[in-house]
């Protein structure tokens, strides 16, 4: 076997995945039984360029874990041809990536005009939060929260009628730029929150009583180049001193823990935990307005995709936070709210235990600061689709999730500290 191995490893060390066609590359599911199992996949991630889906690095995976990875398409043969000859319970998940891209857009009509139930550009997105602040100017107002590596102003949305002393709540979406359904949530939530303010009592309540902080991208950098080059980056876009690979994962670059565990040094790797924390722009630039309203922020909410999990702290240690009963309780609610639409079922629980640990993520960080309700949301699916979510499911899974965050947003006002 591992002859095999090395001879199919030879030629690819070198090889990335960085090919904009995505054509006959394909998505694998396999559950390693045991120890040895799990030792086959390393190896296999050490001769050839391997995309980790879920979990987002090799160094995470255990026996008994559902581990989603892409290779490319000369490599899938081989690959087969490895799990089976190992006895390795698998499943081809996306038999054509790019197939399964192009069928993402269902409305062939592509236009330039902003929708809720399409997945939006970054200018088209930028363009909209200029007309929902201008259209709503007693609700929503704009402003830049910082600049990106390549220069993009960062817009945020306040939200909420005016007036004295009011709590917060800062929600954000696109930390990783490929999880496209995250910043699509971000946009449904500010529409709802307008569009039914005044009709529906709880919404009404909560903008009333609380002002909310929307980022509706957080690594726009990542997010153009998803749609301009490489559909499944994941990182910000900056360069990295000594080395030619490009990119931080913003998630992994708070100080929090900061490259401890589930975090690489590797600037080439996906989970790369950046030279210093907040060393991304990005990143620092929204720790430095959570700093600074520190006093009013009272949760925090961040969207992520994909596996249907709804986590609170801690991901960075096994130790529990000292109001775990109360996040779990929380999480537990919210789950059935959002099951009660589509019956939609998700997993709650603190990140390490739950998923796996990860250290130097936004929602620790920010408990630590101070805020005790901290969580963060991982949307459809459950590997299906993946990151390749079609547009049909933006509608039902924004709808769902929007029942959990007013859940948490409503009990948030209702236990102010």
């Amino acid at each position: 076997m591992w002859a095999l191995l090395v001879l199919i490893g030879a030629a690819s060390v070198s090889a990335h995945l960085q090919d904009p066609s995505f054509d006959g590359q394909k998505v694998f599911r396999v559950i390693p039984q045991n120890d040895e199992q799990v030792e086959i996949l390393n190896f296999l991630a050490s001769i050839m360029e391997v995309d980790f889906w879920q979990p987002d690095s090799i160094t995470m995976v255990r026996p008994k874990m559902k581990v989603d990875f892409r290779v490319e398409a000369k490599k899938s043969f081989e690959v087969e041809d490895l799990l089976k000859e190992n006895a390795m319970e698998y499943e081809v998940l996306i038999d054509n990536l790019q197939a399964a891209l192009d069928a993402q857009f269902d409305s062939k009509d592509r236009t330039a005009s902003h929708s809720y139930e399409k997945y939006n550009n970054w200018d088209t997105i930028a363009a909209w939060t200029a007309d929902i602040a201008a259209q709503n100017p007693d609700l929503v107002s704009r402003s830049v929260m910082g600049e990106t590596y390549e220069g993009r102003p960062m817009y945020l949305l306040k939200m909420g009628k005016r007036g004295p002393n009011k709590k917060a709540i800062f929600m954000d979406c696109g930390f990783h730029a490929r999880e496209w359904i995250s910043p699509a949530f971000c946009q449904w939530f500010v529409k709802e929150a307008v569009e039914t303010y005044g009709k529906d009592t709880v919404m009404t309540t909560l903008l009333d009583k609380l002002d909310f902080y929307v980022l509706p991208v957080v690594n726009i950098d990542g997010y153009v180049y998803t749609w301009t080059n490489d559909r499944m980056w994941r990182k910000t876009r900056s360069k990295n001193a000594g080395s030619t690979c490009i990119g931080t994962d913003p998630n992994r670059n708070f100080d929090a823990g900061w490259c401890t565990i589930g975090a690489s040094e590797s600037p080439c790797s996906s989970t790369y935990c950046g030279s210093a924390p907040e060393s991304e722009k990005e990143t620092k630039a929204l720790a430095d307005f959570i700093r600074e309203h520190l006093s009013t922020i009272k949760a925090y909410l961040t969207i992520h995709s994909y596996s249907q999990l709804l986590l609170f702290p801690y991901s960075y240690t096994y130790s529990l936070p000292p109001n775990y009963q109360e996040l779990n309780s929380i999480a537990s609610t919210a789950s059935k709210k959002l099951a009660s639409l589509h019956n939609t079922k998700y997993t709650y629980g603190p990140g390490a235990k739950t998923i796996y640990p990860a250290a130097g993520g936004s929602d620790d960080w920010a408990y630590d600061q101070g805020i005790k309700y901290s969580f963060t949301f991982e949307l459809r699916d459950t590997g299906r689709y993946g990151f390749v979510l079609p547009e049909s499911q933006i509608k039902p899974t924004c709808e769902e999730t929007l029942l959990a965050v007013k859940y948490i947003a409503n009990y948030v006002l209702e236990h102010l500290y």
